[in-house]
């Protein structure tokens, strides 16, 4: 079944990973053949190290750097920070919690959000310190709108508008010796994938549905988002989720490359255990990786 309505949808912007230590993270994600950027760090207490791609898209993992900050924080509203908090006391330090779109307008999307009854509290500013690897700084602004359904406390969404674009050049970070590319696709599980079709709907801005009995696909401007039954997860990608526990959760993303005979090469001699399932090869969960990464040819 697919439902059509004409909207402009927003693109993904970059994925929450939280991790116990950076350290940890970025050993595995360049043993992965990821080129890592210099530690990030936010005024509310958490720091990331970002994995940035030619798409504009990237990975956030995110770790605790200052703790009573991150409690400070969540106590007066920080939305980010809570929803960090409460993903890591329910589920553990190293997972995937959540789905970032990207807008040039987060004061709309809210009050879009708080219309369609979805929002999940104040929008967020922040700046932060940028770094490159040859040591070029720069500041970068943002502002957040987040989103959210209280049947789903495991998976948290925001948009994200740029305020201060960064003037500084990333092809360094966006080279990795694996050829990586961008984001293509990103997974989530439900038992019953259509229960959050408005929500996602809402969060991506785009009515077109492709309902299947496997789940459900929403297309964004630059990469597919899939919800899958636990069966449908099991099938496609051999992961396996709870049959019994209700609500959204982020299980894996897809990352598309230039040769991914190449990445098999070079995960062999780097020791990383994948499994091939067609013309995919997926690495599975990890310290230091919270989700399963998925290469595919781009």
């Amino acid at each position: 079944m697919t439902t059509i309505s004409p909207r402009t949808s927003r693109p993904v912007d970059h994925l929450v990973l939280p991790v116990v230590e950076l350290d940890t993270a970025r050993a595995r994600l360049e043993a992965l053949g990821f080129t890592v950027a210099p530690v990030g760090v936010h005024p509310f207490g958490t720091e990331n190290a970002c994995v940035y791609f030619h798409d504009n898209t990237f990975l956030e993992p995110l770790a605790i750097s200052q703790r009573e900050t991150c409690e400070d924080e969540a106590r007066k509203g920080n939305v980010f920070v809570a929803r960090d908090q409460a993903y890591r006391f329910r589920n553990g330090q190293d997972g995937f919690s959540g789905l970032v779109m990207g807008t040039q307008d987060a004061k709309a999307d809210h009050k879009e959000f708080v219309k369609s009854g979805i929002s999940a509290g104040e929008v967020l500013d922040f700046s932060r310190a940028f770094k490159t690897p040859e040591g070029k700084e720069d500041t970068a602004s943002f502002r957040l709108a987040f989103a959210s359904d209280l049947r789903a406390p495991d998976v948290f969404f925001f948009t994200i508008q740029r305020i201060n674009t960064l003037k500084v050049d990333r092809t360094t970070l966006q080279t990795h010796k694996n050829g990586a590319l961008g984001l293509r696709e990103i997974v989530l599980s439900e038992v019953n994938p259509t229960d959050f079709q408005y929500l996602l709907q809402e969060l991506v801005n785009q009515r077109d549905v492709n309902a299947h009995s496997f789940g459900m696909d929403i297309r964004a401007a630059n990469a597919n988002i899939t919800v899958l039954t636990p069966a449908g997860l099991r099938s496609f990608l051999g992961l396996d989720a709870s049959e019994n526990e209700r609500g959204l959760r982020l299980q894996a993303f897809v990352i598309g490359v230039r040769d991914l005979a190449a990445v098999e090469t070079l995960l062999a001699n780097n020791n990383i255990s994948t499994e091939k399932r067609g013309s995919r090869l997926i690495v599975h969960k990890a310290p230091g990786q919270g989700a399963a990464i998925i290469f595919e040819a781009a």
